[in-house]
């Protein structure tokens, strides 16, 4: 067998067993003597040392520099030309400001190599359409990667990592998070800047717990403008108002000191949870370090410069007060010094990067228009040459040199994951939002929003939850926990045209109170709502042909039966007691020939009829039927008499009907009737066969996978892997049947019928160099996942250093199960390599006693 077919999974499958059954084996071969040969493979075997891992790692990540192309490794001429002119612009605004802080100019980045902070910035426009916008690129940011915060926290950080690398480890502080979302804006066309100064301890933290979830914000304003009514330009008018002005002058003005009174108290109610949700005192007020971005208006259609958090993707006014100060201010271009006073925050800031009086820029190339105050004193004649002087200076300006920063690349899968491991969970006030990568969940779940009634959630009032890629077409899932009420949405697709559902949890089966909204234009009958309770049933209807646009049922109660139950009878519904259909205006008919409502009062036996107004009248027509005694009789002849029919007509001149025109009348009515019933129960069956859909889908949770996604098409994979399965089993079973350690030997040599001297003791060597080989390779295998083993634990380790502080229970007791699996394998590897060393000297001697005592070689021997 040869080396390259040993497989690392034979290393990997390692158990106590496995070690005792060796040790015994080892006991048994300690006492067989050694040859020559033996003893030196022995000794080639013993130069192959491991080292297991120490467990005190640095607090600064490490990287192999081997992975990182040479523009991360050294700088060019220009690259250090732009080192030497940051140098000097930091001296001297070291010795005209004594007094302010240090700027971050030239971070190193993870080689360990100084890196202008503009040249980090790696414009780049991804394929994914959701970043081509500001909210959904700030979204993804702060999705995608995991928050480092600064230590300590009011420094600037010494180490600035690209945002390729950023991307690829799917954690950063401030600054990295700022500039990824920077090269992502600019790509897109945005003038986006990154922006570093202070801000308060929340925001540094990443602490929304005092901040309302916005996704209850987004609902209120829908709401909002709801309420607001249109104002319409034609309207009658209202009647005159004779009461007193001055009775409703005082009835205003106390209506006023109340509502007054009422907003005074509810003021004070809010100042009060203010102060007592207020966060504790900050000793670090102000001084604590952080990085946003800022977009200015003009390019894409921004009307006016806004802030974005990148911790949390939310966008923040100019004038907010989660931002105590600003330092300096940079993008791929240029790099700016606020020289404004900051004692107010970033209120009343102006950021005309173009004003040298408030912004001190780096390059004198300012991409902004300067704001230039020309001199009382300067001769206009002038002004030509000195046009021609700016023109010879402008070439002489040292310009930004690209981006040392590799390509920003993201595959589709990791877009779709979104978050670390797939989940991410923030915590809001009275709020907690769970986002889960798309199909990473069974049942399609990618965002759950739990909402509490107190600030430690622990009394749960409603979950909002959304789905996508359900082959039951759910999207949307809101539960009330106080109600009971459970309300689902859908996209179109389903088979009934299923839009929205509303029921209580408590009886969600059939003949209940339930709401369902359906996509009316995808059906047949039109049907757009259908409301039911244990009495009453109610549908709305929409383009219909026969005008149909209401239906109302009245159902009685079951009549109670001893004994036993007839199977039949419960799919039978309940009896129905009175039924309503209303029909919009047909102008093809007469007004009073044009049905507009139908009572059916099945259990009265009675008929009532009203049609619609003319427009010249102010009432309708009517008529009411008296049923036949037998007419639920089959094949009777049904009677008619006038007693059985009353009507009012409002046109006394028109001509009275006849009273065969009143029996096909009657007739026609009581097909309506049937025909009103049965689409009754056909309502009540699908309600049913509904129901028991949803109990389906919700047990089953399947979710659609397009067929160009190769990766989660579960069924061409298992099919796939059947047949590999298979294949290899019968190469395996064609190896156990063909195996003969000197077959490829003989192979080579051409399988001759009698072997000479020469050629047995050349098929010796051969076979125990081989075997020989073999065996180390086997040790530098173990060798080799007893290293990988062990450079995982570290990283898990530097993971553990720098989250020490953020870290919950949970994790940390993931982290010590880890930890104690991976020295348990680690220890089991160290024992694996000892044994095979060992063994292989006895393993090498058994072969040559075989060789020996073939049949094929053991004359010559």
């Amino acid at each position: 067998m040869d080396s390259s077919e040993m497989n690392e999974g034979e290393i990997h499958q390692i158990d106590s067993d496995d070690v005792i059954k060796e040790e015994d084996e080892t006991e048994n071969e300690e006492g067989e003597d050694l040859t020559e040969d033996a003893e030196a493979l022995k000794a080639e075997l013993a130069k192959i040392v491991v080292h297991p891992p120490s467990y005190e790692q640095s607090l600064m990540e490490e990287f192999d520099q081997a992975e990182f192309s040479p523009s991360y490794k050294d700088n060019l001429p220009k690259e250090n030309l732009v080192l030497q002119y940051a140098e000097n612009f930091r001296r001297q605004m070291v010795q005209l400001y004594r007094d302010r802080k240090p700027l971050f100019l030239n971070p190193v980045n993870e080689c360990g190599v100084e890196k202008f902070v503009c040249t980090t910035i790696r414009p780049t426009l991804l394929e994914f359409k959701e970043l081509y916008n500001w909210d959904g690129a700030a979204e993804f940011v702060a999705d995608y990667l995991n928050i480092e915060p600064l230590k300590p926290e009011y420094e600037l950080p010494k180490r600035l990592i690209s945002p390729s690398t950023v991307l690829k480890r799917q954690k950063g502080n401030c600054f990295e998070y700022s500039t990824l979302l920077c090269s992502l804006l600019i790509g897109a066309g945005y003038d986006a800047y990154v922006i570093s100064g202070y801000a308060t301890k929340e925001t540094c933290l990443a602490d929304e717990s005092r901040d309302i979830c916005p996704l209850l914000k987004k609902k209120e304003e829908v709401q909002e403008e709801a309420r607001k009514k249109e104002m319409k330009k034609y309207n009658v008018k209202p009647p005159r108002d004779l009461r007193s002005k001055f009775e409703l002058k005082q009835e205003a003005k106390k209506e006023a000191e109340k509502q007054a009174e009422k907003e005074k108290q509810r003021k004070e109610e809010e100042e009060r949870i203010a102060e007592l949700e207020k966060p504790p005192p900050d000793p670090y007020f102000g001084l604590r370090i952080h990085a946003w971005v800022l977009v200015l208006s003009g390019k894409r259609e921004v009307p006016e410069n806004f802030f974005i958090e990148p911790f949390t993707g939310l966008s923040h006014p100019m004038d907010s007060s989660n931002y105590l100060g600003i330092e300096s201010v940079w993008n791929n271009v240029n790099y700016w010094v606020n020289m404004q006073d900051c004692s107010e925050g970033v209120k009343g800031l102006s950021f005309d990067l173009g004003d040298s009086t408030v912004w001190e820029f780096m390059f004198p190339n300012n991409d902004k228009p300067l704001l230039k105050i020309p001199d009382a004193e300067d001769d206009l004649n002038d002004m030509d040459d000195d046009e021609d002087d700016e023109e010879h200076e402008v070439e002489k300006y040292l310009d930004m040199p690209p981006s040392w920063v590799d390509a920003l690349k993201l595959s589709h899968r990791d877009f779709q994951m979104r978050c670390p491991h797939g989940k991410k969970t923030k915590v809001y006030k009275r709020a907690k939002l769970e986002k889960f990568a798309h199909y990473l969940m069974k049942d399609g779940l990618i965002s759950r929003l739990s909402v509490y009634e107190d600030r430690e959630l622990t009394d749960l009032m409603k979950v909002h939850e959304y789905y996508a890629h359900r082959s039951d077409k759910l999207t949307q899932k809101l539960t009330n926990h106080r109600t009971g009420q459970v309300c689902e949405n859908f996209d179109p697709g389903r088979p009934r045209c299923l839009k929205e559902h509303q029921f209580k949890s408590s009886t969600p089966g059939p003949e209940n109170e339930r709401v369902m909204i359906f996509y009316h234009e995808a059906r047949v009958d039109g049907l757009v709502k259908r409301e039911e309770t244990q009495t009453e049933m109610t549908e709305e209807y929409s383009n219909r042909d026969d005008f149909l646009f209401y239906k109302y049922v009245e159902f009685g109660k079951r009549a109670k039966k001893f004994g036993p139950q007839e199977t039949s009878s419960a799919n039978k519904g309940r009896p129905i007691n009175k039924m309503i259909q209303k029909f919009h205006r047909n102008r093809n008919k007469p007004a009073n020939e044009d049905i507009a409502e139908i009572i059916f009062h099945v259990a009265e036996d009675k008929i009532h009829i009203s049609y619609h107004t003319e427009d010249v009248r102010i009432a309708a027509s009517t008529r009411e039927f008296l049923k036949p005694p037998n007419w639920d009789e089959k094949g009777a002849v049904l009677t008619f008499n006038p007693e059985m029919h009353q009507t009012f007509q409002v046109d006394p001149m028109l001509p009275m009907n006849k009273q065969v025109e009143l029996y096909e009348m009657l007739m026609e009515l009581l097909k309506a009737e049937e025909k009103c019933r049965n689409e009754v129960r056909d309502s009540q069956n699908e309600v049913r066969n509904i129901l028991d859909d949803r109990t389906k889908e919700e047990a089953a949770s399947e979710l659609d996978i397009s067929v160009y996604d190769t990766e989660r098409n579960e069924k061409a994979k298992k099919h796939r892997r059947e047949l590999e399965r298979q294949q290899l089993e019968e190469k395996m079973r064609k190896q156990e049947m063909d195996i003969d350690y000197l077959a490829p030997f003989l192979a080579k040599i051409g399988n001759p019928e009698k072997l000479s001297k020469q050629q047995a003791f050349s098929l010796k060597e051969e076979c125990l160099a081989d075997l020989k080989q073999r065996l180390i390779d086997k040790a530098n295998l173990i060798q080799a996942r007893f290293e990988k083993e062990s450079q995982e634990l570290e990283k898990k380790q530097a993971w553990y250093q720098q989250n020490q502080v953020s870290m919950g229970k949970e994790d940390e007791e993931e982290y010590l199960t880890y930890c104690k699996e991976a020295i348990f394998r680690i220890h089991i590897l160290d024992l694996r390599l000892t044994r095979h060393k060992e063994q292989a000297p006895h393993k090498y001697m058994q072969l040559e006693q075989k060789l020996r005592n073939d049949e094929r070689l053991s004359e010559f021997f």
